[in-house]
């Protein structure tokens, strides 16, 4: 293979997994690499996406790269889309595109602030919708800030996903009980759902669904699974802190 060819089969690669880390569908990762390497007439390669892997070869080079499950960032994944269509319409060339995917991986989340303020908001509005009033909704946003300001602690950020969303769960779990017990006319259940709302993995249970609408029915059953063990994760932090309270004199 040409070393120019190899060259972008590689960067090709690369920005797919990128796209898979930042939470894109496999289909749309696949089409990607595909389009890419289209515009930079590399032709006779095979690539084969999974939620957790990209392999693609030809009959000179082949190219294997691992990808864990990162954080979301819809952003990133919006910006790698805008840098393949501008590519397939010959407006950059290789060198150029791999410049602007320089500054696309830098691309940062939201301030901290910012996400406090929206998991509070998230949870308050979820509180209210699904049937509490707007106490219940305040205690919510109190507890959606708590949430994710814990998650943004340094000791929380070293711990796997699924450590933090029981630990998030029954967090929030503890505090909802503090609440009634000093407001006695706020609704417990609907201030737990409200606020548990945001550790909900909906853009994966959503993902699992394209996926296997797609076909790519091994890569929908990953998303499903994952998504399917992070419920689980906040049905234990929620449920052990309640039957512990039950145990401990009928608190509930």
């Amino acid at each position: 293979m040409e070393e120019s060819k190899k060259e972008g089969l590689i960067f090709a690669v690369d920005v797919g997994a990128l796209m898979l880390y930042a939470g894109a569908e496999v289909y749309r990762v696949n089409d990607t690499i595909i389009h890419m390497l289209k515009a930079l007439e590399i032709d006779n390669v095979e690539v084969y996406v999974l939620s957790n892997g990209i392999f693609a070869s030809t009959n000179e080079q082949s190219i294997v790269r691992n990808v864990t499950l990162g954080p979301i960032h819809l952003g990133k994944v919006s910006a790698i889309n805008q840098l393949s269509r501008d590519l397939s319409a010959h407006r950059i060339n290789l060198e150029e595109a791999k410049a602007r995917f320089e500054t696309i991986k830098q691309i940062t989340t939201a301030k901290d602030y910012i996400l406090i303020l929206a998991s509070g908001i998230g949870a308050g509005a979820f509180a209210y919708i699904f049937g509490g009033n707007i106490f219940d909704a305040l205690f919510g946003f109190i507890n959606g800030i708590a949430l994710e300001a814990l998650f943004l602690a340094s000791v929380m950020r070293k711990r796997s996903r699924f450590i933090r969303n029981i630990f998030g769960a029954a967090f929030v779990t503890i505090l909802t009980i503090i609440y009634i017990k000093i407001f006695t006319n706020l609704h417990m259940g609907k201030i737990i759902i409200g606020s548990i709302m945001p550790l909900v993995p909906g853009i994966a249970l959503t993902t699992s669904i394209r996926d296997l609408f797609y076909g790519d029915y091994l890569s929908g059953a990953i998303h499903l699974l994952d998504a399917l063990l992070t419920a689980m994760c906040i049905a234990v932090g929620v449920g052990s802190v309640m039957s512990v309270f039950r145990m401990l004199g009928g608190l509930l």
